[in-house]
């Protein structure tokens, strides 16, 4: 008997649909329909039955289910008791641009020190990468913006909000209620690269019927605040990129929230299936609770 075809029989009681579990297990659809065949076939049983335009799971389907989890859970387990065994147990982790820049180079060396025998692997890619890597079970876990799929779980663990940030003595760094006429003033950076819908900024200026004056557009964030550092603008920036300015006070943050607030989040994403819970995730959710709280002390 298959893993492969067990586990394609789980993705299917899951999904409810082949087209689903094909397209979670990066598979073809044929590919999952013959891998069910040939696992009934060696079963003696039907597993679903065409019910219009789609499926259900027969009675002898649903009494497969438990055995075929602590089938593909037994399986899991024994490769990891074999790596232990043989070497040393790798562990592959995929972040976004602005995660592997801000906060992978501060939590890698404390999840080493966790886990010295642990061996790991990092990738740096963009979104719509770490979520084909992730199904194509290339990495195991990724720091990355909200995805939708059915075939992928998502936890938030780092705070990403956009925040408007100044150079210490501009005059608004003090400044209560700023109105979008008063931003409209300024010079400003802009920074698009698809961190976040600028879109939602423009309308902070569009609603009030003014003109932004933007000095520069970027495409790059430590340009976007080399720029404010050097007091030639103010300007919109996620917090990941400016936690460490915030601290040490070189940069310094301006309370818009009665004219926007854009709330975004780093999630941990990995497969929902066949994955009890996250390898490091205990230290993954210290590392995070020690690096947001930096800002506090």
């Amino acid at each position: 008997m298959n893993i492969d075809h067990i586990e394609a029989f789980l993705y299917v009681v899951h999904f409810n649909s082949f087209h689903k579990a094909a397209e979670a297990l990066f598979l073809s659809q044929p590919t999952v329909t013959a891998r069910i065949k040939t696992l009934e076939n060696e079963l003696d049983s039907v597993l679903f039955e065409r019910q219009g335009r789609g499926i259900i799971l027969t009675e002898k389907g649903k009494a497969f289910i438990p055995f075929a989890d602590q089938i593909i859970r037994t399986y899991q387990q024994g490769k990891k008791q074999l790596k232990k065994g043989s070497c040393r147990e790798e562990i592959t982790i995929g972040a976004n641009i602005i995660t592997s820049q801000y906060f992978i180079p501060y939590a890698l060396p404390l999840w080493k020190k966790e886990n010295p025998d642990l061996r790991f692997k990092f990738i740096s890619a963009p979104n719509d990468a770490l979520v084909d890597k992730l199904l194509q079970k290339q990495v195991d876990i990724a720091f990355m913006k909200d995805v939708t799929h059915s075939g992928l779980q998502n936890h938030k663990v780092l705070d990403n909000s956009i925040r408007l940030v100044v150079y210490p003595g501009h005059h608004y760094q003090f400044q209560k209620d700023l109105s979008a006429q008063q931003l409209a003033t300024e010079p400003l950076v802009f920074f698009e690269c698809g961190a976040f819908d600028w879109n939602q900024v423009h309308k902070i200026f569009e609603v009030s019927h003014v003109e932004p004056r933007i000095e520069f557009q970027v495409d790059h964030l430590e340009v976007a605040k080399s720029l404010i550092l050097s007091r030639s603008c103010i300007g919109f920036l996620p917090y990941l990129c400016i936690k460490k300015e915030l601290e040490q006070g070189t940069l310094v943050e301006v309370d818009v929230s009665h004219l926007i607030k854009i709330k975004q989040h780093i999630h941990l994403t990995h497969l929902k299936y066949g994955v009890e819970a996250p390898l490091l995730w205990n230290e993954i959710l210290s590392s995070v609770q020690k690096f947001e709280k930096l800002l506090l002390h």
